[in-house]
Parts: C-alpha cells; sequence; structure tokens
C-alpha cells in the first residue's frame, strides 16, 4: 500500500507537481524549434491526422459529423483526464485541505479573485480591438506545477506556509478558470445530448453515494458522460471536473478495521521456514490476496484515482499538450504584432497577476479581516504574487479555445499568444526567483 496517500493533499499535491514543470518547459521549447524547422510540415501534419476508434457504427472520437484531429484528441479528450485530475485535487482540498473551511480558505480565494479580475481588466484596457478581445480570459491562471517548480529551486529555505499559500490559490484560480471554460466557451447545445449526460451523472452521483469503490465504474460511465458533452455543445473538458467531483472520498474500509484484520490475517500465516525462497501454498497466497484486497478498500477511490493518474498526467498528458500547443511561428513576426496581443498578454500574465494577487490580499490583511499565513511577509507576498504570472498551461488552453477557428487572423493572434503567454510565464518565474532567492533566510524562514 502507498504510505503518500495517507499525507495531507497539500503536501503531497505539493511534492507530486514541483518537477513537472521542468519536463513541460523541455518539451515547449522542443515544439518551439520544430515549428520554425524544415520539419513543421511533417508536425503539423502529425496533429492534423484523424483518429478514429470505431466499434461498429459507433465511434467514440466523432463529433458534429467529423472525426477529431490528432490535436483535437489531445485538446478534448487528453485534456479531459487532466482536468478530472484537477477536480479530484479540488475535491480534496475542499473536504480535508486548505479550502475545507471558510476561515482556512478566504485568503487564497481573496487572492485567486485578484489574480483573475486584474489581468482580465488589463487585457480589456490595451488589448486591440475586435477579434483579439476574445482571450480577455487567457491570463486568469496560474500554474501549478511551473509555479511550484521555482519554489523547489530555492531549497529548504521556502516555508511550507508559502508553498500551501501558492497551492491554494492556483488551485482556486483553477476553479475560476474551469468555470470561464464551461460557460463562455461552450457553442450551441444540443439538448438531447445534454438531457443524457445528466442521466449518466445522476449515475454516478448516486454510485459515489452508495460509496460503490470500483475506479472501473466512474472511468466507464465517466467516457459516456464525455462523449456526451462532446456532443452536446458544452466543452468536453467540462465533464471530466465533473464525474471528479462524484467519486466517493470515503474508503469502504476504515483504518482501525484495516488494522485488525491485517493483524489477524498476518497472524494465520505461518512463521516457520518463511524465509526460504519457495513456492506459497495456496492457503498462504489466499491470505496475501485478502490483505491486498484490504489495502484496496482502506484507500477511498478518490485518492487511489488520484494517486493513480498522476504519473499519467505529468508524464503523457501535460508533455503531450506542451508539444501540440506551445508551438510558436516566428514567420512573419513583426514589432507591430509584438506589440498587439503579444504585449497584452505579457503585461496582464506579469503585472495583472502580480497587482491582482498582492493588492487583494495585502488589503485583506492591512484591514484585519484575515491574517498573513505563518512565516510569510509583505515581502514575501509580492515574491509569490511574481510568481502567480506563471500561466503556461490552462493559458495556453484558453487561447487556442479563443482564437483557433477565427478565419484568417486567427492562427496569427494564437501565435502572439503564445508567445506573450510563455514570455510572460518565463519572465514572472525568473522575477519570482530573484526576488524570493534574496528575501528569504533559511536562519529566519
Amino acid at each position: 500500500m502507498n504510505k503518500d496517500l495517507f499525507k495531507s493533499p497539500i503536501r503531497r499535491f505539493i511534492e507530486t507537481k514541483i518537477n513537472g514543470g521542468a519536463i513541460l518547459l523541455f518539451v515547449a521549447l522542443i515544439a518551439m524549434i520544430i515549428a520554425n524547422s524544415p520539419f513543421r510540415e511533417h508536425y503539423n501534419s502529425l496533429f492534423a491526422q484523424e483518429v478514429v476508434l470505431q466499434f461498429g457504427n459507433f465511434s467514440l472520437f466523432h463529433s458534429h459529423g467529423n472525426n477529431m484531429s490528432f490535436l483535437a484528441l489531445i485538446n478534448d479528450a487528453l485534456m479531459a483526464v487532466f482536468f478530472f485530475s484537477v477536480g479530484l485535487e479540488i475535491k480534496r482540498e475542499v473536504l480535508v485541505g486548505e479550502l475545507s473551511s471558510p476561515r482556512k480558505a478566504m485568503l487564497p480565494v481573496v487572492a485567486a479573485c485578484g489574480g483573475m479580475i486584474i489581468p482580465v481588466l488589463l487585457f480589456l484596457l490595451f488589448s486591440p480591438a475586435g477579434a483579439a478581445a476574445k482571450g480577455a480570459a487567457i491570463p486568469m491562471a496560474t500554474d501549478i506545477a511551473f509555479s511550484l517548480g521555482v519554489l523547489s529551486l530555492l531549497g529548504k529555505k521556502v516555508p511550507l506556509s508559502l508553498k500551501i499559500f501558492l497551492t491554494a490559490f492556483a488551485v482556486v484560480d483553477d476553479i475560476g478558470g474551469i468555470i470561464v471554460i464551461g460557460v463562455f466557451y461552450s457553442s450551441q447545445l444540443v439538448p438531447e445530448y445534454l438531457l443524457w449526460s445528466l442521466l449518466f451523472i445522476a449515475v454516478l452521483y448516486i454510485g459515489g453515494r452508495w460509496s460503490i469503490s470500483s475506479k472501473l465504474f466512474y472511468i466507464f460511465f465517466g467516457i459516456i458522460v464525455w462523449y456526451l458533452f462532446l456532443n452536446s455543445g458544452i466543452h468536453p473538458t467540462i465533464a471530466g471536473v465533473i464525474v471528479a467531483f462524484t467519486v466517493p472520498a470515503r474508503p469502504k474500509l476504515d483504518l482501525s478495521h484495516y488494522t485488525a484484520d491485517i493483524r489477524r490475517s498476518l497472524e494465520s500465516l505461518p512463521g516457520q521456514d518463511m524465509h526460504h525462497n519457495r513456492i506459497l501454498t495456496n492457503s498462504e497466497l489466499s491470505i496475501l490476496k485478502h490483505i491486498e484486497a484490504a489495502s484496496d478498500k482502506a484507500i477511498s477511490p478518490l485518492q487511489s484515482l488520484d494517486d493513480n493518474l498522476h504519473p499519467l498526467v505529468n508524464y503523457i498528458v501535460m508533455p503531450l499538450f506542451a508539444f501540440a500547443n506551445a508551438s510558436i511561428s516566428f514567420e512573419g513576426f513583426s514589432l507591430a504584432s509584438v506589440e498587439g496581443v503579444t504585449l497584452t498578454v505579457f503585461f496582464a500574465l506579469v503585472f495583472g497577476k502580480l497587482i491582482g494577487i498582492f493588492t487583494f490580499t495585502w488589503l485583506a490583511i492591512k484591514t484585519g479581516l484575515l491574517s498573513m499565513p505563518e512565516r510569510m511577509n509583505n515581502k514575501i507576498l509580492f515574491g509569490v504574487s511574481l510568481l502567480g504570472g506563471i500561466g503556461f498551461t490552462v493559458s495556453l488552453f484558453i487561447a487556442n479555445l479563443s482564437y483557433s477557428g477565427i478565419p484568417d487572423i486567427g492562427n496569427n493572434l494564437l501565435n502572439q499568444a503564445k508567445l506573450g503567454i510563455i514570455s510572460g510565464s518565463v519572465f514572472a518565474g525568473i522575477c519570482g526567483f530573484f526576488v524570493l532567492n534574496r528575501i528569504l533566510k533559511p536562519e529566519k524562514y
């Protein structure tokens, strides 16, 4: 049994996310090199390929009369897995983590609100007129993997309270991003598919209430809900979050019963000759299988799915997403194009996030409504507010939703937005690192 599953959600979340940023940055760099090389046509052709998974007359990756491209598969299907993982993390935090009570949640919520409102306002204020304004939500999100990756470079100087604060308000940012995607990036609704999806969500909800612990139950019906969302007009990634909220957080076997059961099972194992290499008897094999089954029942489906998904999300889904979406072609780029959406996204991420997170948090503390986290001060708050400007994953995702499909200028706007996201995220990360490296002292913090 995995002992890590019994760590507090926020601590385990920090430990599993801090290495993901370096992988994404490396993959994004490779994608940009390829996009400006002779291999660009092969790269574009790869992601334009249709993906077909057909059973008789039914095709899973088929919607609105067309098969999905490989790029659409990544952005609409694999990213649903990412958002399913995010949904599990959000549910954990709401139940037992930093968002489990109003007192714990208020400061990260306030910080996240500032970090969403001010960047959007800055974008709308400075963005070029017309279709470019559709990307106002791009600078809303903070990338947890990248921001915690930067903190990890500072080693033991970083107080746990700082990591918890950063992770908590980034999780709230994710909630905001999910709401925006669901509300503003859904197309015309198809009532028939929507009603069927609600029926299967109800099945999942009832299964969760009845404490059905089979992970296959939630995966199978989750895929059905995703397919129905794909064809209903609601963005399919939202299905991942909704399904995650139905997964039970309580194990079938509590720890006291589990411990007693394991002790009885261990006592029934023969003590003699156990050090010799030999084939187990049927009785011994049965006892060990019982222990394994009991261990599975002592872990909630939510924790088990969350633990199983981390390698898939961190090392397959997110690198594939970065490779498919972080490519920037510099062909035809000019100073005028950089001054448009690129500069707007850059300033909204770097300065919008900094001003929003710091100001809203500082005012909440200054007025006495909330208190500063332990071992943090205004200087540290300034540094972590800079790290909030690392947008990357969800920002790239929203940029694709905002500009893909716009006739004539969509690709150009998307290219500009990608450059603004990556340059702004890197700049915010470097500035945040140097500020915190100068401020944080091991002997004090």
